[in-house]
């Protein structure tokens, strides 16, 4: 397992579709890509999705096959997970679905301002213990984090099975009054109310959550703009 991780790693700093920044090209300064990730990485003029914690990509590129003319970008510090849907976009010529290696807390490093359409969160870490809300993807320290480069009424996407966490963004939206899009407390029981823009939400399933509903966990989904 060891040996095939490594080789992994070595597949994944030669693919043109993953950026992998060294540390000290983004430590206290702007990555070169910033504010200019749709010309110089994807090459052309769309609109970004960013996914965030996207694991090994299954999102990044089941949206990217879906919606064509959209540029997705799989953020995701394990490189190893990367790897897989970095070799699918390969495989399969998905010429939109493109990753970046790198922290989630480094990520106003990364975009400008109005370079990101959307945001996915599909499957973090829920960081249940209440000393590290502030590590959790959906907590005012990273929301005003993605008021930084998130486009005007650009949408949060959360998909997750943990009850706390799902509870804990719903609670960030009222308190601060952020506009609810969607609301999904149960997505397999109510697959006729999601719109055919969030068929993916029910259509495509994570390793995670894969996991998580064969233990018959709940899956839940919210979207709101910030």
């Amino acid at each position: 397992m060891a040996k095939k991780k490594l080789i992994r790693f070595k597949q994944i700093e030669e693919f043109p579709h993953v950026a992998e920044p060294a540390f000290d090209e983004i430590l206290g300064k702007d990555y070169n890509l910033k504010g200019n990730w749709a010309k110089s990485f994807f090459g052309n003029s769309h609109p970004i999705v960013l996914e965030l914690a996207c694991g090994k990509g299954e999102y990044t590129v089941a949206l990217a096959k879906a919606f064509p003319n959209i540029n997705f970008l799989g953020l995701d510090i394990k490189g190893s997970r990367i790897w897989y849907g970095a070799q699918q976009a390969i495989d399969e010529n998905i010429p939109n679905a493109k990753f970046l290696r790198t922290r989630i807390d480094l990520i106003e490093s990364f975009f400008g301002e109005n370079e990101i359409d959307e945001i996915w969160i599909t499957f973090p870490d829920p960081q249940p213990q209440e000393s590290r809300e502030k590590k959790r993807l959906t907590s005012d320290r990273f929301l005003n984090r993605y008021r930084q480069f998130l486009k005007p009424n650009g949408a949060v996407n959360l998909k997750h099975d943990s009850d706390s966490f799902y509870q804990y963004t719903l609670e960030q939206i009222g308190k601060h009054g952020f506009k609810l899009h969607h609301r999904f407390d149960d997505v397999y029981n109510q697959i006729d109310e999601i719109p055919e823009k969030y068929a993916t939400v029910y259509k495509v399933q994570t390793h995670y959550e894969k996991l998580f509903a064969a233990k018959g966990h709940v899956i839940k989904f919210v979207s709101f703009s910030i």
